[in-house]
């Protein structure tokens, strides 16, 4: 039902750019991106339930499957962002940020699109194979004879750590910079974001990752990646 509101929701939003904006307008071509992820979307969430991807399955197919699906989450958010983004104002001008510092923000999404990708593993390692104490968990993560899923699983932390400290350190060049006043805000939006998803991680994990706490960790990452993505453009562009 959802995923039909959705669909409704971006068609219409891809209709009415078409009508707002002139032809190779960056809003129309974002827009246009938007229905193409979210079909790409539904077709992915389609496939979870004909390859049996469901349930107890704790196939390798089934982790890949959804790290596929998750990027293609992150794609759609991003476009959906920048849709509204470029609508904000006029992008008429021409001149080119720093870059260095561009290709910083850049690689930037794609850390975050990586440590996104283990955090699905370890997700669906936690939620197929739970674990009643922290010391349980552990024991699981480094045991040869535990499931692929588990011993996958101990990338996320360390990938998520070398990656926080990457968007901090990022965070603090563009705010020690003189760039613009946007990406100063979108730099100290990144910066809490970071923090505070390093933060809701590890409660994660004190926590035996229980379903809220996993949402509310997912929900974080996906600011995080939309405050990367705008980021990145207003940098590029100032």
């Amino acid at each position: 039902m959802m995923s039909g509101m959705a669909l409704a929701g971006v068609g219409a939003l891809w209709l009415w750019s078409r009508a707002r904006y002139e032809r190779g307008s960056r809003v129309r071509r974002m827009a246009f991106w938007s229905v193409v992820f979210l079909i790409a979307e539904a077709l992915l969430g389609a496939g979870l339930v004909l390859f049996n991807y469901v349930d107890k399955n704790a196939s390798v197919g089934r982790a890949a499957y959804l790290s596929l699906h998750l990027v293609n989450t992150l794609l759609l958010l991003g476009v959906l962002a920048l849709t509204a983004w470029y609508s904000r104002r006029s992008w008429d001008r021409r001149a080119e940020g720093d870059a260095r510092l561009a290709g910083f923000t850049i690689a930037a999404l794609v850390v975050a699109a990586l440590v996104s990708v283990t955090g699905a593993i370890a997700a669906l390692g936690d939620t197929l194979f739970p674990a009643r104490t922290l010391a349980e968990g552990l024991h699981a993560d480094f045991s040869p004879a535990a499931d692929i899923l588990l011993r996958l699983r101990i990338l996320h932390p360390g990938f998520a750590i070398l990656a926080g400290a990457y968007f901090v350190g990022m965070s603090v060049v563009v705010l020690r910079m003189r760039c613009s006043s946007l990406s100063v805000k979108l730099a100290t939006g990144v910066l809490v974001l970071a923090l505070a998803q390093l933060s809701a991680g590890a409660l994660n994990v004190l926590l035996l990752a229980p379903v809220g706490m996993q949402i509310g960790h997912l929900f974080l990452a996906y600011l995080l990646w939309i405050s990367l993505v705008l980021l990145s453009v207003e940098v590029k562009l100032q």
